[in-house]
């Protein structure tokens, strides 16, 4: 049997794809952290640069991994579903994200102990979590901030979802709480200091006050301990992608009238059924997990194997670098039916939920255990605003039966609101 050898990028692929690719990238993150700046290089055109050039390596290679140097270094860039399916399959252990948290919200690599609790806090899994009632008081009071006037914004969804978020992760004591949020990202010690003593006033519902039912890891029992104060402050960050959703998600049916009055109609008449579960909402979040296979809020996923492993007969060392290109698979004609349309139906299926091609929370062992809670939280929003209100778009201006744009920055979304 003869071996295989790794195939590898020339000199003129790396730079396409550092050019096509890893700069945008990088750019669409400063651009997020500070809206308005240099967006002419993160524009809606990048993506589909970036995807022609991926397609390109794809072709040449057969499909198999390839190994490229980007501006981080060495990478082994997964091409192919059928690579796909062993990035997900191995276990958590052994492909493990690195410690920039590009998974945002994947637990690959903490304690055993620590999954065990933030599974249980968050209700891994379970579509309805035990606080839904609780929370979905919470949204809907939150949400009249959202419909108080005829349009709808970035930064008043940002407030709304910014104090939505400390009343379910910390209590109602918080939500007034604006400079927490700053403080997450300047001070350790001031922002957990003040996380620790709203934990001492929350109730029970919430998601500090089920983590306090835990005993810490490190041995304090009824309280938390750093570990857990960390896990805290995740879960409050995780909230700062709920905006973007939010705004994409609406502005998708705002330019699909027949599915916006179908969702409104399913919100009308949430509780109402027979059997129905609040907070279920099934169409809804259908529509929450499109715009997400859409436009991911992580469009790449990075692990560093722990262990020698296999791709396609050629053996890698422990600590390399896999990227899954997100974006691109989930968006790509070659395996995706309407890959780049509005199609919340494809996910009524339920071999969707566990399709490799399309990960909006990813798979296996480095699924976001956060997956259905945050789907309950963007779902719920979403469902109070069109309860009671139409969403027209200002801009921008989407063609329901053309191609979807490849990139929609939420800074530049407007909706109009009226009345039903």
């Amino acid at each position: 049997m003869t071996a295989r050898t790794t195939a590898r990028t020339g000199r003129g692929e790396r730079a396409r794809f550092v050019a096509a690719h890893t700069l945008p990238a990088l750019v669409r993150g400063f651009v997020s952290a500070r809206p308005g700046a240099a967006r002419g290089h993160a524009g809606p055109g990048r993506p589909r640069w970036s995807a022609a050039t991926l397609r390109a390596l794809r072709e040449r290679h057969g499909g198999a991994p390839v190994l490229l140097r980007g501006l981080g270094g060495t990478v082994l860039l997964i091409l192919d579903p059928r690579d796909m399916r062993q990035f997900y399959a191995e276990p958590v252990g052994s492909l493990a994200p690195p410690a920039t948290g590009t998974d945002g919200c994947a637990h690959a690599g903490f304690r055993v102990e620590r999954r065990a609790v933030d599974d249980s806090v968050l209700a891994t899994g379970q579509s309805v979590h035990p606080s839904c009632g609780a929370f979905l008081s919470v949204l809907a009071d939150e949400a009249r901030r959202l419909t108080a006037g005829g349009s709808l914004e970035p930064a008043r969804v940002r407030y709304v979802v910014a104090r939505a978020a400390r009343r379910i992760v910390l209590g109602d004591a918080a939500a007034e709480d604006v400079e927490l949020g700053r403080r997450l990202g300047r001070s350790h010690d001031r922002a957990g200091a003040r996380i620790a003593a709203y934990a001492d006033l929350a109730e029970p519902h919430t998601l500090v006050g089920r983590a306090r039912r835990h005993t810490d890891p490190l041995g304090r029992p009824d309280g938390l301990g750093p570990d857990q104060v960390g896990q805290v402050r995740q879960w409050l960050a995780a909230f700062d992608l709920v905006p973007g959703v939010l705004l994409r998600t609406l502005l998708l049916l705002g330019a699909h009238p027949a599915e916006q009055e179908a969702v409104a109609a399913e919100a009308r008449a949430a509780g109402s059924a027979r059997g129905a579960a609040p907070g279920a909402l099934p169409r809804m979040r259908a529509c929450v997990r499109e715009s997400l296979r859409l436009y991911p809020t992580v469009p790449d996923l990075i692990r560093i194997t722990r262990a020698e492993t296999e791709w396609r007969g050629v053996r890698h060392p422990a600590g390399t670098r896999v990227l899954l290109p997100v974006l691109f698979h989930q968006r790509d004609p070659d395996h995706v039916p309407a890959a780049h349309v509005f199609v919340p139906g494809r996910w009524a299926s339920r071999e969707a939920d566990r399709d490799v091609r399309m990960a909006p929370f990813g798979h296996a062992g480095g699924r976001c255990p956060g997956e259905q809670l945050g789907l309950l939280v963007t779902a719920a929003l979403c469902a109070e605003v069109l309860r009671g209100h139409r969403v027209r778009p200002v801009r921008p201006l989407l063609d329901p039966l053309g191609p979807l744009p490849a990139a929609l920055d939420p800074q530049n979304i407007r909706l109009r609101l009226t009345r039903r």
